[in-house]
């Protein structure tokens, strides 16, 4: 199975197939209820090249998921795969110590960041999920500020470990578990389309940051001053709702006039998901910490990290460790796949197969149960509504999702209600496997219909 000569996916019979039904049905029964992605895309996975994926019945993906955008040069690029090999033959684990293999990551990723940012920025490995870098993020801004509460945005998500579900805006996922981390206020972000404060659209970003503003201006606004203020510049999992220019900049410019320092999490955008390195950049902005982690190793090997102002240095030694966040195989496969980056051009490649996408996704914008279509780079998401009441209609999207699973193409639902299907291919994705991709899901799209139907 290669991408050379692809003509497009293949699926035959019914999903999942025999094979996979067997070992969907065995995994119900060992694991835990709380798996997600099985329920949705019913498929066991044989193997996978690239941006394609083969169930163990031989149906034959596009996969528009990417491991949720960890996977960034694909499946298995065969250079990570090498490097991979060699560094597992020569150390694997190694705590915080030094080595090569962690000096080359180190350099790669502070060479990646904005001239300006580059020589007053720090690193820390964190645990290795990107929940536990949002947890290293706050835990530094409260030790170097000596305050204790946090402003996060409506629509967010961060994880869901305890600080970073505090701070995510899913109410479902916290609800169960009582007792969380305290001093979180949510504002509204800047979601023009539906604008959290009832206004135009036009009017909306610009309300959103002025009502920050004068909540935390106002000596009666019931707000101390926050340890930090933590947001993300395309709320994925929210929807693929990119902040307005200048809701971003003005969040930037209140929290330095304030002295609070500004986390950005790039757990999602990071690693030139949105054609920059980190999405921060389209914005001219810069922010205090930078959260990264899934595609920071290109091949799926778990690290995580925070990049942070050297003024915030202020945690004494041991204040956050794990034991898995010397992981000298994500290190070197990180630092090679940031020379491929390079070489390859996968920026522009990003910018390109970005325009494509919406050139070809443009005439779904004329369907009444298509809300909008929006995105950057190779992180998009299409945003499906009851045409009848512009309710969201996560039913839909999922019917969606199912038709273009069974087309051969995985996509991912997000947003409020589950109502955006989610677009996150490899940012090194070919325009023949895009065109193909994007042929099944306007037809699915097309074929939800007014009445949500489906057959």
């Amino acid at each position: 199975m290669t991408e050379e000569g692809f003509t497009g996916p293949t699926v035959s019979g019914d999903l999942p197939g025999p094979r996979s039904r067997a070992l969907l049905e065995r995994q119900a029964q060992r694991e835990s209820n709380a798996r997600t992605y099985p329920r949705h895309l019913p498929i066991a996975v044989a193997d996978a090249r690239g941006s394609l994926v083969r169930d163990v019945d031989g149906n034959v993906f596009i996969d528009f998921l990417a491991g949720a955008g960890v996977l960034s040069l694909g499946h298995n690029h065969p250079e990570l795969v090498r490097v991979a090999a060699r560094q597992l033959e020569t150390f694997t684990h190694g705590l915080d110590l030094p080595t090569p293999a962690k000096d080359d990551f180190v350099t790669a990723q502070l060479s990646m960041l904005p001239a300006a940012l580059r020589d007053r920025m720090k690193i820390h490995f964190c645990g290795p999920t990107g929940a536990n870098a949002v947890e290293a993020a706050i835990k530094l801004c409260k030790t170097a500020t000596g305050r204790g509460d946090v402003v996060s945005f409506a629509g967010g998500f961060h994880g869901s470990t305890t600080a970073a579900m505090a701070v995510t805006g899913l109410v479902e996922q916290k609800a169960p578990v009582t007792n969380g981390m305290p001093g979180v206020h949510f504002f509204p972000y800047s979601s023009c389309t539906h604008c959290p404060l009832g206004l135009s659209p036009e009017s909306s970003g610009t309300a959103c940051a002025t009502y920050l503003e004068n909540a935390l201006t106002d000596p009666l606004g019931g707000i101390p001053r926050p340890a930090a203020v933590i947001m993300e510049m395309i709320q994925g999992e929210g929807g693929v709702i990119p902040a307005t220019r200048e809701f971003a900049r003005r969040v930037r410019a209140l929290t330095r006039e304030l002295g609070i320092p500004l986390i950005v999490d790039e757990v999602q955008t990071g690693c030139g998901r949105t054609g920059t390195w980190f999405a921060f950049e389209q914005y001219d902005i810069e922010p205090d910490v930078i959260v990264a982690s899934k595609a920071l190793s290109g091949i799926g090997t778990p690290v995580a990290v925070i990049l942070y102002d050297k003024a915030l240095d202020r945690w004494a030694p041991g204040a956050h460790i794990g034991t898995f966040r010397g992981n000298q195989v994500a290190f070197a496969t990180g630092a090679a796949a940031v020379d491929i980056v390079r070489r390859d051009r996968v920026l522009e490649n990003v910018r390109a197969r970005g325009e494509q996408v919406a050139a070809l996704l443009k005439p779904l914008e004329s369907l009444e149960w298509v809300c909008e279509v929006r995105g950057r780079g190779l992180m998009w998401g299409i945003e499906l509504v009851d045409p009848a009441t512009g309710r969201p209609d996560g039913a839909r999207a999922e019917a969606v999702q199912a038709r273009a699973l069974r087309g051969g193409v995985i996509v991912e639902t997000g947003g409020r209600d589950g109502c955006v299907v989610r677009l996150l291919p490899p940012l090194n994705v070919t325009a023949d496997i895009v065109a193909a991709a994007c042929r099944v899901l306007v037809d699915a799209v097309t074929a939800a219909g007014p009445t949500g139907e489906t057959a």
